[in-house]
């Protein structure tokens, strides 16, 4: 949530900070603001709402300069105000600050500050870090900005300039993400990856603590204890046409459609003659016969990855799993030691819960894993070993290709820890591995059978509510598909384990209810057919999503789309794709922009 782009180079400032704050827009914002040093004063404009208000003040006030700070912030404290948007400025207008993240003890610290006589014009926790850097300022950015960090408690990446020191541009970077990019003629730091690809494919993923002090034409790091260090530069291979709609209108269905071969790559680099290979990602024959029970720990969309993940390695692999929610993992005083191994799963592995969770984990000496799509973040660095996804960018808010990314590797691993502890035979391992093969391209079958789906989304876009049924670990998609219809369309979408109904929430049902019902299971095929029945002799609209040609189905049914063939333990992968393309075309119907919904951050970076 929120986003940082800061700059110092040749080129103007404030061109290159819109355009990289452009390119954050879908993290989630309700305003925008960019501060330039220039002619030893600092200047400035900031709006509420889209980052259109603020393109549109600033062709009446065009700032310019070579130094400059910029941010697209989602409210935590304070209204979306113009005067709670960042930056935010010293009280002698000689400092400003740009911040993602929060600061915890912000209340202490602007009390104390007001008692000494400094005022505050917002109501943010930003503030009190530009008027800590004026009281902390002598002369020295980067002393006033150590010790400024010092008194700083909570979350926080910052882009920070002076009027009084026109030629330096300062990053800090506490739990919140922030890379560092080297340009041919200057510097770019930016919140996310997509900000710097257009200038820069050489970047310095920041570490937590790390201080960037860039003077002139040079640049030092200072680590956490205030020592100079050098960060490796990674080259990022992504295209910058890979961060773009590529002719789709939007970005949701362009990844929508990118989930054949993301899965594709993925087996391509994760399965090696015919034996699934994470190399380093893994753990070792030995280190898994010391493990007697799995937690996999995420959030949202990642939870429900999770939930299939459970189902999978306990079928498979036969270890027994609790899922958990990050959010509430450190509070239900889990039952981890060292023989526990903890699976985290984060698309950017700066998820903010899943990263203290994981912290916990190995405060308990359990051993952790991590399954991301971001190479060098937080979670990356600090768990024992991690699995990624290689789905190359996801920019729509609602997560797709990274959901069935993650859905695959959680197989790989199943499979994995399943022939390493012998509890596989040789038969049924290669068969799981060869359906997984054949996916891919029964993906980019699915994703063109959508005129089933458009038609239903045009007919539900105006109710009020709509439910998901399912069984097994169709129930386990079901939650998945109604959060990913409610995200994006703002129609209140629940998930009900369909045997569940006739214990209270058939009572929901009533005349032209719409109920979407996934049936991929062939033991409980005919169970959920019977509570479709229920639900149908209530006045619902059924649309059904199923892998059989069965009549029945289709008899009951309004509407129904039929998935290709495969291992029944593998059809989630395939029947969360019509949900995600009835949550993007009831989106689009109700005219909503589908990539950047109301209230959401792509990346939660604040707990």
């Amino acid at each position: 949530m929120c986003g940082i782009v800061s700059y110092k180079g040749k080129m103007n400032a404030r061109e290159v900070i819109i355009d990289g704050l452009e390119k954050l827009e879908y993290r989630g914002y309700d305003s925008a603001g960019i501060a330039v040093a220039n002619e030893g004063e600092i200047s400035f404009e900031k709006r509420a709402g889209k980052l259109s208000n603020l393109e549109k003040a600033l062709e009446e006030n065009p700032i310019a300069g070579h130094v400059g700070i910029g941010h697209i912030r989602w409210a935590t404290h304070g209204a979306a105000t113009d005067i709670n948007s960042h930056p935010h400025l010293s009280n002698n207008g000689r400092l400003a600050v740009v911040h993602n993240g929060i600061i915890e003890n912000y209340r202490d610290l602007k009390n104390e500050l007001e008692e000494e006589g400094y005022t505050f014009k917002s109501s943010t926790d930003t503030e009190v870090i530009a008027v800590l850097l004026e009281k902390y300022y002598e002369n020295d950015l980067l002393e006033a900005v150590r010790k400024t960090r010092e008194r700083l408690v909570g979350s926080f990446a910052c882009g920070i300039i002076s009027a009084d020191e026109p030629d330096r541009l300062i990053g800090m970077r506490v739990e919140s993400p922030l890379v560092f990019g080297l340009m041919e003629d200057g510097f770019i730091m930016a919140s996310d990856i997509p900000s710097l690809l257009k200038y820069t494919r050489d970047v310095i993923y920041l570490e937590n603590g790390d201080l960037v002090d860039i003077k002139g034409s040079s640049f030092t790091i200072y680590d956490k204890d205030d020592k100079k260090v050098s960060r490796e530069v990674k080259k990022i291979e992504w295209s910058v046409d890979a961060a773009s709609k590529d002719g789709y209108d939007h970005f949701m269905i362009k990844e929508i459609n990118e989930q054949g071969p993301a899965i594709d790559e993925l087996l391509r680099v994760n399965v090696k003659n015919g034996r699934v290979d994470f190399e380093e990602g893994s753990f070792s024959r030995q280190e898994l016969s010391s493990i007697d029970r799995i937690y996999i720990v995420a959030c949202g969309t990642a939870y429900h990855a999770g939930l299939v993940g459970k189902y999978a390695i306990e079928r498979i692999a036969k270890i027994p799993v609790t899922c958990d929610l990050a959010s509430e993992f450190r509070y239900n005083n889990p039952f981890i030691d060292e023989k526990t191994l903890v699976i985290f799963i984060s698309q950017s592995g700066e998820t903010a819960d899943s990263l203290k969770a994981l912290r916990l984990a190995e405060e308990k000496k359990a051993k952790t894993l991590l399954i991301t799509n971001t190479l060098a973040s937080s979670m990356d660095r600090e768990a024992d070993k991690s699995i990624y996804c290689y789905a190359g960018p996801e920019i729509a808010v609602a997560s797709t290709k990274a959901y069935t990314t993650q859905l695959v590797n959680l197989y790989l691993l199943a499979l994995d820890f399943s022939i390493k502890l012998s509890r596989i035979d040789e038969k049924a391992y290669e068969g799981i591995l060869e359906e997984l093969k054949k996916l891919p391209k029964k993906v980019d079958t699915l994703v063109k059978d959508d005129e089933a789906i458009k038609k239903f989304a045009k007919e539900i876009a105006d109710k009020a509510s709509l439910f998901y049924i399912g069984r097994g670990l169709d129930y386990a998609t079901s939650i998945e598909a109604a959060l990913k219809l409610k995200e994006v369309s703002y129609i209140h979408t629940e998930a009900f384990a369909a045997g569940e109904l006739k214990h209270g929430t058939i009572s929901l049902i009533e005349e032209g209810t719409p109920v979407i019902a996934i049936m991929t299971q062939d033991d409980l095929v005919d169970k959920t057919l019977s509570n479709v029945e229920e639900v149908v002799s209530r006045g619902a609209r059924v649309f059904a999503i199923t892998s059989k040609d069965d009549e029945r189905i289709e008899k009951i049914s309004d509407a129904w789309i039929r998935l290709p063939q495969t291992l029944d333990i593998l059809y989630p992968i395939l029947s969360v794709i019509p949900a995600q393309l009835m949550a993007y075309y009831t989106s689009t119907a109700k005219g909503i922009d589908v990539d950047k919904p109301r209230n959401l951050a792509k990346s939660v970076t604040v707990e």
